[in-house]
């Protein structure tokens, strides 16, 4: 049976170059006979003896093609010819996986899933290198990443020496046409900094690779090494006269690709301080009158966001059916941006003590209360859908509930300013996740024993841009028809920290007030065998509730980024810090 959607096995394929390894080959081809997608093996020109066992091989493996060349001529020779077999039968993408067992084949389907979801991207493995090796390989990986850099002016490129990858097979038999391409040992490397001057990005995949011990290598110390010596300076000297497009492409991809920690808070504190000033002085009334113009002039001007906005609420209007509580009309980016203005106006609104607990719908509201009445320590799993400071204020106003809640500060300094002016305690129990380490998860044990809450917003990925794989930190769930990464964290703390998990949503669809509180589990377990399963598993759930309360009150979602694009937050540098 087939682990990856049938209809694929009409666009993807492997390529598989081989020059003497028919021994080891015998295994990947067994590992990769799951996916059931046609094969290209490429012998490049091994040996008498090794060719007729490659064609002994190929006769066990219908969906096996094999190409024979007639001498040796390299690596990058053998799988530009299979290339250009993939594309003359019509397949759109091509898996290269080397022979001689290396990779880890289980990989492939999130390698497929990454090229779905990043059609026109190259989707490259990212080497996870376990102790088989050799250290002059890594030294020598080093270097080259120092000079892919420079030819690229980025760090985009994470690892261009990994021959385990997906191509998009057009515009890479385009630039094959184009430009003489390195043929051996420079080839993987060669191919992918040309495609990247061409505008293709390049996405990485962990994966663990291994140095059998009685491996055959076919690289050549000297020769490769003076061969892949002169691809760089040839690679060099390429660069120097791209040099401007590529500023003005990389400037394009990081306004493109920022990550929703790294995005600015709009200036306007002055406009914030007189709605606040208006609020206190003449009421909700007078300070809306003031918001429409503001929020108005944030929506003409904030142009990712409002395109942010569009894409969520196109995912929105195709199930428009599952949304009972919202007019159509209103389903717009600029109501939207008008919905978010009211929201900060209740946040001001509940740190006042202006919204009162008996104003709200709560259907599990005698469930709150009991777990205020036995003074019991709980997680509450959050997100930006809805308001979840509103649900801070009411529990510490009505009921004198403490709710110690994980925030990243930055980008929201300027209107914790105002909250502060509103109610000191808005800001007392706010904890930045960006710092979060062995003492905060200390912190966070000791506020739960002493019966406080810890709110853990579920929905943006990780800030700490000094993981070494982000890919790692992240779990792809379908969210509204499309996968869209989520952050692990939040559910791996709730797991090491051993209390009750609820799901928590303040929303208001219908211009009334609603809070819900959903008992998720009494302990959030994780074993070690089957962590990421697991993981994948209750964040699918996760994203599943999620949902349902995006249909429920559409507008109240404020995630003013594209949620469905994975952006690994970058290195600040100190002035940004």
């Amino acid at each position: 049976m087939s682990v990856v959607a049938p209809h694929l096995s009409n666009s993807y394929c492997f390529i598989i170059p081989c020059y003497n390894h028919s021994d080891a080959l015998v295994n990947v081809l067994k590992n990769i006979e799951q996916y059931q997608i046609p094969c290209f093996l490429i012998d490049d020109g091994s040996a008498y003896d090794q060719a007729q066992k490659l064609i002994e091989i190929s006769k066990q493996y219908p969906w096996v093609n094999l190409v024979r060349l007639s001498s040796n001529k390299g690596k990058g020779a053998a799988v530009m010819c299979g290339f250009n077999h993939a594309f003359n039968q019509n397949f759109d993408y091509a898996i290269q996986i080397d022979a001689d067992g290396q990779h880890d084949s289980k990989i492939v389907k999130q390698l497929i899933e990454q090229s779905q979801l990043n059609p026109n991207a190259l989707i490259s493995g990212y080497p996870v290198y376990d102790d088989s090796v050799p250290k002059h390989r890594l030294i020598a990986r080093y270097i080259t990443h120092f000079w892919v850099w420079i030819e690229t002016l980025s760090f985009k490129i994470k690892d261009s020496m990994c021959g385990f990858r997906v191509y998009p097979l057009k515009p890479t038999c385009k630039l094959i046409k184009q430009y003489q391409i390195g043929k051996k040992m420079d080839f993987d490397t060669d191919i992918m900094v040309r495609l990247y001057w061409q505008g293709i990005d390049s996405v990485f995949v962990p994966t663990h690779v291994t140095y059998p011990i009685d491996g055959i290598s076919h690289f050549k110390a000297c020769k490769d090494n003076l061969l892949i010596s002169w691809m760089h300076t040839r690679l060099f000297f390429g660069m120097l006269p791209r040099i401007p497009r590529l500023i003005k492409q990389n400037r394009l991809k990081k306004s493109k690709d920022t990550h929703w920690s790294q995005t600015e808070e709009r200036k306007g504190l002055f406009g914030i301080k007189l709605i606040l000033m208006l609020y206190r002085l003449f009421g909700r009334r007078a300070a809306q009158i003031i918001m429409f113009p503001v929020i108005s002039y944030f929506w003409l001007t904030g142009k990712k966001q409002r395109q942010a906005s569009k894409i969520y609420l196109e995912k929105i209007l195709k199930q428009y059916q599952s949304v009972p509580l919202v007019d159509k009309k209103k389903l717009t980016s600029f109501w939207h941006f008008q919905h978010f203005g009211e929201s900060l106006l209740d946040k001001l609104a509940s740190w006042q003590g202006d919204i009162k607990l008996d104003d709200i719908y709560a259907p599990n509201k005698n469930e709150f209360l009991r777990l205020v009445s036995e003074k019991k320590g709980i997680i509450l799993i959050c997100s930006h859908l809805g308001d979840i400071e509103m649900c801070r204020a009411l529990a510490e106003i009505s009921h004198h509930v403490k709710i110690n809640a994980l925030v990243h500060k930055r980008n929201a300094v300027r209107f914790n300013q105002v909250l502060k002016q509103v109610n000191e305690a808005s800001v007392i129990n706010l904890i930045e996740v960006a710092t979060l380490g062995a003492d905060t998860a200390i912190l966070l044990q000791q506020k739960l024993e002493a019966g406080e809450c810890v709110a853990i917003i579920a929905d943006r990925t990780s800030v700490n841009p000094y993981q070494r794989v982000p890919e790692n930190a992240i779990v792809w769930a379908n969210f509204l028809g499309k996968p869209a990464p989520f952050p692990k964290g939040p559910f791996v703390l709730s797991s090491a920290l051993k209390f009750p998990v609820y799901f928590c949503w303040g929303l208001k669809p219908n211009g009334r007030f609603q809070i819900y509180l959903e008992h998720f589990t009494d302990e959030l377990k994780l074993s070690r065998k089957n962590r990421q399963e697991e993981l994948e598993q209750i964040v699918q759930f996760y994203a599943n509730r999620l949902e349902h309360y995006c249909l429920q009150s559409p507008l109240d979602w404020f995630n003013f980024f594209d949620f469905w694009q994975f952006n690994p937050p970058e290195t600040l540098s100190n002035k940004d810090e």
